[in-house]
Protein backbone atom coordinates (compact mmCIF):
# COMPACT_ATOMS: atom_id res chain seq x y z
CA UNK A 1 0.00 0.00 0.00
CA UNK A 2 2.94 2.76 0.87
CA UNK A 3 4.61 1.92 -2.20
CA UNK A 4 1.85 3.48 -4.25
CA UNK A 5 2.31 6.44 -2.61
CA UNK A 6 5.97 6.76 -4.29
CA UNK A 7 4.50 7.68 -7.78
CA UNK A 8 2.93 10.74 -6.93
CA UNK A 9 2.01 12.48 -3.45
CA UNK A 10 5.82 11.36 -2.01
CA UNK A 11 7.29 12.84 -5.20
CA UNK A 12 5.30 15.75 -4.92
CA UNK A 13 5.58 16.47 -0.98
CA UNK A 14 9.09 15.54 -1.46
CA UNK A 15 9.73 19.10 -3.86
CA UNK A 16 7.22 20.72 -1.90
CA UNK A 17 9.54 20.49 1.08
CA UNK A 18 12.51 21.06 -0.85
CA UNK A 19 11.18 24.28 -2.49
CA UNK A 20 10.40 25.69 0.82
CA UNK A 21 13.45 24.76 2.91
CA UNK A 22 15.93 26.05 0.14
CA UNK A 23 13.93 29.06 0.27
CA UNK A 24 14.56 29.39 3.86
CA UNK A 25 18.25 28.57 3.20
CA UNK A 26 18.62 31.15 0.62
CA UNK A 27 16.81 33.79 2.55
CA UNK A 28 19.60 32.79 5.66
CA UNK A 29 22.51 33.93 2.97
CA UNK A 30 20.50 36.59 2.09
CA UNK A 31 20.49 38.32 5.78
CA UNK A 32 23.88 37.42 6.04
CA UNK A 33 24.75 39.29 2.30
CA UNK A 34 26.35 36.61 1.03
CA UNK A 35 27.10 35.91 -2.83
CA UNK A 36 25.07 34.45 -4.96
CA UNK A 37 27.18 31.00 -4.92
CA UNK A 38 26.58 30.67 -1.11
CA UNK A 39 22.55 31.45 -1.69
CA UNK A 40 23.14 28.23 -4.05
CA UNK A 41 25.22 26.62 -1.52
CA UNK A 42 22.83 27.25 1.11
CA UNK A 43 19.97 26.30 -0.80
CA UNK A 44 20.73 22.87 -1.85
CA UNK A 45 22.48 21.89 1.85
CA UNK A 46 18.98 23.37 3.60
CA UNK A 47 16.76 21.26 0.74
CA UNK A 48 18.29 17.99 0.74
CA UNK A 49 20.41 17.99 4.12
CA UNK A 50 17.54 16.08 6.13
CA UNK A 51 16.43 13.83 3.35
CA UNK A 52 20.28 12.55 2.53
CA UNK A 53 21.16 11.69 6.09
CA UNK A 54 17.88 9.56 6.53
CA UNK A 55 18.62 7.83 2.89
CA UNK A 56 22.37 7.33 4.14
CA UNK A 57 20.84 5.59 7.38
CA UNK A 58 18.67 3.69 5.94
CA UNK A 59 21.08 2.29 3.91
CA UNK A 60 19.03 3.80 0.55
CA UNK A 61 20.23 5.61 -2.41
CA UNK A 62 20.24 9.44 -1.71
CA UNK A 63 17.65 10.35 -4.63
CA UNK A 64 19.54 13.59 -5.57
CA UNK A 65 22.48 12.07 -6.66
CA UNK A 66 20.53 9.72 -9.45
CA UNK A 67 17.99 12.34 -9.95
CA UNK A 68 18.31 15.70 -9.76
CA UNK A 69 15.54 17.47 -9.66
CA UNK A 70 15.87 18.08 -6.49
CA UNK A 71 19.10 20.51 -6.86
CA UNK A 72 17.43 21.58 -9.95
CA UNK A 73 14.66 23.07 -7.77
CA UNK A 74 17.04 24.50 -5.03
CA UNK A 75 19.28 26.28 -7.44
CA UNK A 76 16.42 27.77 -8.85
CA UNK A 77 15.30 28.92 -5.93
CA UNK A 78 17.95 30.31 -4.98
CA UNK A 79 18.27 32.32 -8.47
CA UNK A 80 14.69 33.80 -7.73
CA UNK A 81 15.72 34.74 -3.66
CA UNK A 82 18.19 36.81 -4.81
CA UNK A 83 16.75 38.78 -7.54
CA UNK A 84 13.81 39.17 -5.62
CA UNK A 85 13.95 42.84 -3.11
CA UNK A 86 14.87 41.64 0.66
CA UNK A 87 11.72 44.29 1.32
CA UNK A 88 9.20 41.92 -0.10
CA UNK A 89 10.47 39.57 2.45
CA UNK A 90 8.13 39.74 5.88
CA UNK A 91 10.34 39.95 8.74
CA UNK A 92 9.66 36.03 9.69
CA UNK A 93 9.45 34.42 6.49
CA UNK A 94 12.29 31.79 7.45
CA UNK A 95 10.37 30.69 10.94
CA UNK A 96 7.01 30.39 8.54
CA UNK A 97 9.03 28.60 4.67
CA UNK A 98 10.62 26.15 7.41
CA UNK A 99 7.56 25.81 9.41
CA UNK A 100 6.00 24.11 5.69
CA UNK A 101 9.35 22.50 4.84
CA UNK A 102 8.91 20.80 8.71
CA UNK A 103 5.59 19.01 8.05
CA UNK A 104 5.83 18.33 4.65
CA UNK A 105 9.26 16.48 5.43
CA UNK A 106 7.62 14.72 8.82
CA UNK A 107 5.22 12.98 6.56
CA UNK A 108 7.97 12.58 3.69
CA UNK A 109 10.49 10.90 5.56
CA UNK A 110 8.42 8.59 7.55
CA UNK A 111 6.32 7.81 4.01
CA UNK A 112 10.26 7.42 2.42
CA UNK A 113 11.09 4.91 5.60
CA UNK A 114 8.08 3.01 5.00
CA UNK A 115 8.46 2.19 2.13
CA UNK A 116 12.23 0.84 2.65
CA UNK A 117 10.54 -1.17 5.08
CA UNK A 118 11.44 0.29 8.14
CA UNK A 119 9.40 -0.44 11.40
CA UNK A 120 6.74 2.08 11.98
CA UNK A 121 8.87 3.55 15.59
CA UNK A 122 12.19 3.61 13.41
CA UNK A 123 10.17 5.34 10.53
CA UNK A 124 9.02 8.03 12.79
CA UNK A 125 12.14 8.69 13.68
CA UNK A 126 13.58 9.18 10.16
CA UNK A 127 10.77 11.42 9.58
CA UNK A 128 12.17 13.72 12.33
CA UNK A 129 15.59 13.57 10.80
CA UNK A 130 14.50 14.10 7.17
CA UNK A 131 12.24 17.37 8.93
CA UNK A 132 14.64 18.80 11.31
CA UNK A 133 18.62 18.26 9.75
CA UNK A 134 18.32 20.54 6.93
CA UNK A 135 17.57 23.52 8.69
CA UNK A 136 20.21 22.20 11.51
CA UNK A 137 22.82 22.36 8.74
CA UNK A 138 21.45 25.75 7.68
CA UNK A 139 21.98 27.49 11.01
CA UNK A 140 25.30 25.79 10.94
CA UNK A 141 26.66 27.25 7.98
CA UNK A 142 25.43 30.88 8.67
CA UNK A 143 26.60 30.73 12.45
CA UNK A 144 23.81 31.33 14.50
CA UNK A 145 22.14 29.03 17.10
CA UNK A 146 20.40 25.96 15.58
CA UNK A 147 16.76 26.29 15.34
CA UNK A 148 16.25 22.89 17.12
CA UNK A 149 17.18 25.11 20.66
CA UNK A 150 14.80 27.93 20.40
CA UNK A 151 12.24 27.80 23.19
CA UNK A 152 9.34 27.18 20.97
CA UNK A 153 7.90 23.85 19.45
CA UNK A 154 9.92 22.72 17.17
CA UNK A 155 11.29 19.38 16.91
CA UNK A 156 7.70 18.38 18.42
CA UNK A 157 6.13 19.67 15.19
CA UNK A 158 8.17 17.77 13.29
CA UNK A 159 7.50 14.38 15.00
CA UNK A 160 3.46 15.28 15.22
CA UNK A 161 3.70 15.21 11.54
CA UNK A 162 5.77 11.62 11.24
CA UNK A 163 3.98 10.28 13.98
CA UNK A 164 0.32 10.86 12.62
CA UNK A 165 1.74 9.61 9.06
CA UNK A 166 2.80 6.33 10.57
CA UNK A 167 -0.04 5.99 13.24
CA UNK A 168 -2.76 6.45 10.27
CA UNK A 169 -0.76 4.51 7.56
CA UNK A 170 -0.62 1.42 10.30
CA UNK A 171 -4.44 2.14 10.93
CA UNK A 172 -5.03 1.50 7.04
CA UNK A 173 -5.52 5.25 6.10
CA UNK A 174 -4.31 6.06 2.14
CA UNK A 175 -1.26 7.54 2.06
CA UNK A 176 -3.06 10.48 0.55
CA UNK A 177 -5.13 11.37 3.56
CA UNK A 178 -2.50 9.93 6.06
CA UNK A 179 -0.22 12.71 4.28
CA UNK A 180 -2.42 15.49 4.48
CA UNK A 181 -3.88 14.99 7.88
CA UNK A 182 0.21 14.33 9.00
CA UNK A 183 0.69 17.89 7.21
CA UNK A 184 -1.85 19.86 8.80
CA UNK A 185 -1.28 18.71 12.27
CA UNK A 186 2.32 19.22 12.08
CA UNK A 187 1.86 22.46 10.14
CA UNK A 188 -0.74 23.72 12.51
CA UNK A 189 1.12 23.02 15.59
CA UNK A 190 4.34 25.01 14.32
CA UNK A 191 2.17 27.58 12.94
CA UNK A 192 0.87 28.38 16.71
CA UNK A 193 4.11 28.05 18.36
CA UNK A 194 5.79 30.34 15.63
CA UNK A 195 2.76 32.72 16.73
CA UNK A 196 2.15 32.24 20.17
CA UNK A 197 5.17 31.34 21.61
CA UNK A 198 4.27 27.89 22.43
CA UNK A 199 6.82 25.81 24.29
CA UNK A 200 7.80 22.27 26.50
CA UNK A 201 8.75 22.91 30.09
CA UNK A 202 12.28 22.93 29.98
CA UNK A 203 14.64 21.99 33.00
CA UNK A 204 13.52 23.93 35.87
CA UNK A 205 13.65 21.45 38.42
CA UNK A 206 15.10 21.68 41.89
CA UNK A 207 18.38 23.22 42.80
CA UNK A 208 21.28 21.07 42.05
CA UNK A 209 19.11 18.46 40.03
CA UNK A 210 19.65 20.21 36.25
CA UNK A 211 23.11 20.94 34.80
CA UNK A 212 24.73 24.34 35.11
CA UNK A 213 27.11 26.30 32.64
CA UNK A 214 29.95 25.28 34.82
CA UNK A 215 28.85 21.27 34.82
CA UNK A 216 28.58 21.71 30.63
CA UNK A 217 31.82 23.91 29.95
CA UNK A 218 29.80 26.01 28.05
CA UNK A 219 26.61 28.70 27.95
CA UNK A 220 23.24 26.92 28.38
CA UNK A 221 19.62 28.41 27.95
CA UNK A 222 17.92 30.75 25.42
CA UNK A 223 20.00 30.98 21.94
CA UNK A 224 19.78 34.43 21.81
CA UNK A 225 21.23 34.60 25.57
CA UNK A 226 24.44 35.60 25.63
CA UNK A 227 26.69 34.38 28.63
CA UNK A 228 29.64 36.28 29.37
CA UNK A 229 33.02 34.51 29.67
CA UNK A 230 31.13 31.13 28.22
CA UNK A 231 34.15 30.89 25.32
CA UNK A 232 36.73 32.14 27.50
CA UNK A 233 39.69 29.89 28.51
CA UNK A 234 40.11 29.57 32.45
Amino acid sequence: MHRELLPLLLHSFDMAGTAVFATSGALAAARARQTPLTFAFFAVVTGVGGSTLSELLMGAPVAWVHHPTNIVVCLSVAALTWITPPAWWPNRAIDWFDAVGLAAYGAVGAANALTHNVPPLSAAMMGVFTACFGGVFRDVLAGEPSIILRPELYVTAAALAAGVYVVLAALGMKPAGSAAVAFAMGFGLRALAIVKQLSLPSCHGPEGSCPTQSDLGGSIGPPDMIVPGAHEES
